[in-house]
């Protein structure tokens, strides 16, 4: 079970575009970005029950986030920040919008619906629209800039186009043509008038990153009233990646020794320290200071030190894991996110 209790919430929920080709009256799938302070919960759980299919919403707390912003007992998830999740074991399902941190993005059927389009051998994933993700990027200028330029309506703040420069920079990095900008270097620019923005601009030095979302992307977001946020993004044109190590243990060992300490988000870490030259974790491409974020697939968010170690112990001679570099976690966290961007299969 998932537990979640809200007090706080944000954007307006509204219905997919996606038809009933069976002409039933079968519902829609509905999307709803909840935000909620870091010390309250979202107001709901999240159930695997036996009989039943999906992952079901249950104990919507009244007058809670979940309940105001439209979620209903019964309602089965289908995806968690733009990725589909109705496939996946419930425990990693649970992890993904654990670690979305205060901001979720859900997407939800009804389960009379749900039911249905299952009996009739649906693929639920066809009913949710191809790309609905803005995108984070990260741009470094080159001897002529960054490779886009900005436009804006005369006296209207916060809303801004990009023209982007064929084979330049921002287009290397990801940025569509003609997008529309809503965050620079994690900070919302919506409060922004055209001269402040140019002047934050020129204060990022040589290298930008810009939450981003085509027209298509911002339309979608807008028709149902919900903002675009870093939490839903595409991040594969970051590039800041997480790593999987995998190991075989040798006569001495792995070759690292794990850490606890404070990570920049002031929550408790597990960091890689001390990789011995020539041993396993060596050969695997462990670096000084990568932060474990994962032990054979499954995050290790909310574990302890010594729960981590029996984790990496539990298959005794041999373990997969997922890092990031202390340049990448800065990075995540410098643009709003708890977590770096991963997934498992």
């Amino acid at each position: 079970k998932f537990e979640f209790n809200p007090k706080d919430g944000i954007d307006n929920p509204a219905l997919s575009l996606a038809e009933d080709t069976d002409g039933k009256g079968m519902g829609e799938p509905r999307f709803y970005l909840l935000s909620k302070g870091s010390a309250e919960t979202f107001g709901f759980s999240i159930h695997e029950e036996l009989g039943c299919q999906g992952h079901i919403i249950r104990q919507v707390e009244r007058g809670g986030l979940a309940q105001r912003r439209g979620l209903q007992d019964g309602d089965r998830l289908l995806q968690v920040n733009g990725h589909f999740v109705d496939h996946m074991d419930h425990c990693r399902v649970v992890q993904k919008i654990k670690a979305s941190g205060n901001q979720v993005l859900l997407t939800v059927l009804d389960g009379d619906s749900y039911e249905a389009a299952k009996a009739l051998g649906r693929d639920l994933s066809q009913l949710l629209p191809a790309d609905i993700r803005p995108r984070l990027c990260h741009i470094t200028q080159d001897k002529s800039g960054f490779g886009f330029s900005v436009s804006s309506p005369e006296g209207m703040k916060g809303t801004f186009q990009l023209s982007v420069r064929h084979d330049g920079p921002a287009e290397k990095a990801g940025v569509p043509q003609g997008s529309w900008l809503f965050e620079l270097n994690g900070a919302s620019v919506r409060s922004c008038s055209h001269t402040q923005l140019a002047r934050k601009l020129k204060q990022s030095g040589s290298k930008v990153t810009l939450l981003v979302a085509s027209s298509a992307v911002e339309e979608f977001y807008r028709l149902r009233g919900l903002r675009v946020t870093a939490v839903a993004a595409d991040t594969s044109w970051l590039p800041f990646k997480v790593r999987e190590l995998h190991m075989v243990k040798g006569p001495a060992g792995y070759g690292f020794l794990l850490k606890e300490d404070d990570c920049r988000s002031g929550a408790t870490g597990q960091f890689l320290w001390d990789v011995d030259a020539g041993l396993p974790a060596d050969q695997a491409g462990m670096r000084e200071g990568d932060r474990l974020l994962a032990v054979n697939g499954v995050s290790i968010e909310g574990l302890d030190h010594q729960q981590t170690v029996l984790r990496i112990r539990a298959n005794e001679d041999q373990v997969t894991m997922l890092v990031i570099d202390p340049a990448g976690d800065e990075f995540y966290h410098s643009v709003g996110f708890g977590e770096p961007a991963w997934s498992c299969p």
